[in-house]
């Protein structure tokens, strides 16, 4: 299956719509096919993000760095998810986050003025922007509920939800996604086991 095959798939099956020939042509022709290097950015703090690219291969990290040098990992991000910083994408604004590349990625990028011409003119597109839109709204604000959840808690919800990501991610990274410690994570796990 092509990379835009996948795409359009997607696009099907969040929407719940059916893509023209004309849809598909015009995805076609304004999503370009990029690929990143593992550690590679999409974006660094302080760049505006201009892009915004659906992955189709490969996996990154959204993140900040504390003044310890510390990284915050904010989202971690797998085949058939969106990356951007939409604050900066959509306000060109610089960034706050730095996206880098976890493995070899494989991303189809296109711009904010491109999105627009989408969001217009491919209902399928449309509806699914609107969708993923719903779903990111929720999703953050699960986010912040987990603030107020046990170390355990956001373990037990990590697992319900995302269970690929402890395939997929070393245990430091779904540490700092959890905002917890590494040797937190390790006892956790360690004590589900019992």
């Amino acid at each position: 299956m092509s990379n835009f095959e996948m795409f359009f798939d997607y696009i099907q099956e969040i929407s719940g719509k059916i893509l023209s020939e004309d849809d598909k042509l015009l995805l076609t022709a304004h999503f370009k096919p990029r690929k990143l290097r593992k550690r590679q950015y999409f974006l660094q703090e302080g760049d505006v993000c201009k892009f915004i690219a659906f992955i189709v291969k490969g996996s990154a990290k959204t993140y900040t760095v504390d003044e310890k040098g510390h990284e915050n990992i904010l989202r971690l991000s797998v085949e058939n998810w969106w990356l951007t910083d939409f604050e900066s994408f959509y306000r060109l604004t610089p960034s706050h986050y730095h996206i880098e590349a976890l493995e070899e990625l494989e991303i189809l990028q296109t711009t904010n003025a491109e999105i627009e011409e989408f969001l217009k003119h491919i209902p399928a597109f449309s509806a699914m922007s609107s969708i993923i839109n719903q779903n990111n709204t929720i999703a953050a604000q699960k986010r912040m509920q987990a603030i107020n959840h046990s170390a355990e808690e956001r373990y037990e919800e990590l697992l319900r939800v995302y269970p690929y990501f402890l395939q997929r991610f070393p245990q430091n990274m779904i540490a700092s996604y959890l905002g917890l410690t590494s040797e937190t994570l390790s006892r956790i796990k360690k004590n589900a086991l019992k």
